[in-house]
C-alpha cells in the first residue's frame, strides 16, 4: 500500500477535527509540520473568542402557575418555547458553519450527544449548550459538574423529584451509566446511595442551580466502596477518581473521532494519559491528532458523516444562505439528527445507524436541492413532530410530500470557491476537485464526470463537477 500523502493526512485531520477545509488551507497545512497544524487546530485561528449563543428573544417567564393558565395561554407559551429552541438550533448550525475554531464546535457536538437531554424550556437548552461549548476542550471534571448542575439535565433526569425519604434514582443512574463509568461498572446499591447524595439538587425558574438543604438526605452513604456523608459534589469527585471513567470517556471519543471499532490497546494508553492529566480534554485530543496511527489508511474515509457534519461541511465548502433558515430543521429531521432533540438519553447511536435506503437517497439529492434548487423526489420515512418543529402529516398525504419536496430558495456564493481553483488547469480540474472533496475511492471517471458537467464555461464546469461529486455515496464518508 502506498504511503499516505501529507495532503490526504491533512484532509483527514480537517474532517475529524472539524467539518473539512478549503483547498488552500489543506495545501498550506501540507507544507507545515504536524505539530504546527495540530497546535493551530487545538486553539483555533487568531483572535478567536467564544461567543455564547444567546436567544435573541428569550421566552418570558410567566409568574402565573401553569395550573392557572388558560388553554390559549398554555398554547402561546408552548409555541414561544418551541420557537426559541428552533432559533437556538439555527444559531448553532450557523456558528459551526462560520466558526474560526471548528474543533471547539465539533467537540461540543460530541458532548451534545454524550450529555443528551431534551427540554421544553429554550433558556434551559441555551444554558446547557453554553456550559458544553465553554468546557468542550477544557477539563472534563468541570464539564461534568457544570452539566450535572444544569437545569436542562436536572429537569430531564427528574432530579427535581429526588428528595430525602422519596429518592428518585434516574439522575444518579444516568450519571454513572451514560456520563462516567458505563453500564456494568457499578451496583444497584451504588445507584441508591448516590441518589441519596443528589437529593436537594434543584433549579429555579431562571434555570439557576439551587441546593435545597431541607430536601437533602444527610447521613452516611456507601458509594463505590467509600463511606461518608456524601453530597452530589462528593459523588462526582469519587467518579472522577475512578479510572474506569477515563476509559469510558476515552472510548467514546475514540469511536467519534477515530473509528467505530474500538482498539483496546490504543484506548487504554490514551485513557491512562487522560487520567494522569486530570482529565484535560485538549491534551487528549492533542495526543490523538499527533499519533502516527491516527493517519493510518484504515481510518481515512471510514467514517460516515453525521447529518450535522454533512450539512455543515457542505455549507463551509460552498457559502450558502437560505431564504428561510428553518429549512435546516427539515434537513435534520429527515436525516435523523435534530439538535436539542436526541432520540433518548443515550444520544444518537451514530455510525451505520445514520444510513438507510431512505436517508441515503435524500443525502445524495441534498447537494442538488441546495445548490441547484432542484426538487426532491424522495419520500422520507415517518417524521415525528420533534419539538414542534414540523406539524405532523401522514407521509402518504399529498400536501405533506409537496411540503418536503418543494424547492429550497437559496443564495449561493460560488465566487470564493471558484477562486480556490483559479491556478488549476482545465484538464486537471475534475481530478483536483475530486481529490479535495473525497477521502476515499479517489479514482476519477473523467468521462462520467464530463457527461454530467456543464462545459459552457470554466465556472459552470467547476460548479457542475462539484455538485456531481457531492452527490456520490463516497462524499458521505470522511
Amino acid at each position: 500500500m502506498p504511503p499516505i500523502s501529507g495532503k490526504l493526512q491533512m484532509q483527514h485531520l480537517a474532517w475529524r477535527a472539524g467539518f473539512g477545509e478549503s483547498l488552500p488551507v489543506i495545501e498550506e497545512w501540507s507544507h507545515k509540520k504536524r505539530k504546527q497544524v495540530v497546535d493551530k487546530v487545538l486553539i483555533g485561528r487568531e483572535k478567536d473568542q467564544l461567543t455564547p449563543l444567546t436567544l435573541a428573544n428569550p421566552p418570558e417567564v410567566s409568574d402565573t402557575p401553569k395550573s392557572q393558565m388558560t388553554k390559549d395561554e398554555k398554547k402561546e407559551k408552548r409555541q414561544m418555547e418551541m420557537q426559541g429552541i428552533r432559533d437556538l438550533n439555527i444559531a448553532w448550525i450557523n456558528t459551526m458553519v462560520n466558526s474560526e475554531h471548528p474543533l471547539r464546535e465539533k467537540m461540543a457536538l460530541f458532548w451534545h450527544g454524550h450529555f443528551a437531554s431534551r427540554s421544553n424550556r429554550a433558556i434551559f437548552s441555551e444554558q446547557l449548550l453554553t456550559i458544553i461549548r465553554t468546557n468542550a476542550l477544557g477539563n472534563f471534571g468541570d464539564l461534568l459538574t457544570g452539566v450535572s448542575k444544569s437545569s436542562a439535565m436536572l429537569e430531564y433526569l427528574n432530579n427535581k423529584q429526588n428528595r430525602k425519604a422519596h429518592p428518585n434514582e434516574n439522575f444518579a443512574r444516568e450519571v454513572m451509566e451514560l456520563f462516567t463509568l458505563g453500564r456494568g461498572n457499578y451496583t444497584e446499591t451504588d445507584v441508591k446511595e448516590s441518589a441519596r447524595a443528589f437529593t436537594g439538587w434543584n433549579y429555579d425558574a431562571d434555570g439557576n442551580f439551587v441546593f435545597q438543604e431541607k430536601a437533602h438526605d444527610t447521613g452516611d452513604k456507601t458509594f463505590l466502596g467509600k463511606t461518608g456523608d456524601f453530597n452530589g459534589d462528593d459523588v462526582l469527585k469519587i467518579l472522577l477518581e475512578n479510572k474506569q471513567t477515563a476509559k469510558f470517556i476515552t472510548t467514546k471519543i475514540y469511536k467519534f473521532f477515530v473509528d467505530d471499532i474500538p482498539d483496546d490497546a490504543k484506548i487504554n494508553a490514551l485513557a491512562d494519559k487522560f487520567y494522569a492529566s486530570n482529565y484535560d480534554i485538549k491534551e487528549l485530543m492533542r495526543t490523538i491528532f499527533m499519533a502516527d496511527w491516527f493517519y493510518d489508511a484504515r481510518y481515512i474515509g471510514g467514517h460516515i458523516k453525521s447529518p450535522i457534519e454533512l450539512i455543515v461541511g457542505l455549507r463551509r465548502t460552498i457559502p450558502v444562505t437560505f431564504e428561510k433558515e428553518e429549512v435546516m430543521l427539515s434537513f435534520q429531521q429527515i436525516l435523523g439528527q435534530t439538535l436539542f432533540y436526541p432520540p433518548n438519553v443515550a444520544g444518537w447511536p451514530g455510525g451505520r445507524n445514520w444510513i438507510d435506503s431512505s436517508s441515503l437517497m435524500y443525502r445524495l439529492q441534498l447537494p442538488q436541492m441546495i445548490l441547484y434548487d432542484k426538487e426532491s423526489d424522495i419520500k422520507p420515512k415517518e417524521i415525528i413532530p420533534e419539538m414542534g418543529m414540523m406539524q405532523y402529516t401522514p407521509p402518504a398525504n399529498t400536501a405533506f410530500k409537496k411540503q418536503l419536496n418543494k424547492k429550497i430558495k437559496t443564495n449561493v456564493n460560488w465566487q470564493p470557491y471558484f477562486k480556490e481553483y483559479e491556478k488549476v488547469s482545465r484538464e486537471n480540474l475534475a481530478a483536483t476537485i475530486t481529490d479535495t472533496l473525497l477521502l476515499t475511492n479517489k479514482s476519477v471517471n473523467k468521462a462520467l464526470l464530463d457527461s454530467y458537467a456543464d462545459a459552457t464555461s470554466r465556472e459552470s464546469y467547476i460548479k457542475s463537477v462539484t455538485i456531481a461529486i457531492m452527490s456520490t455515496p463516497e462524499y458521505q464518508l470522511c
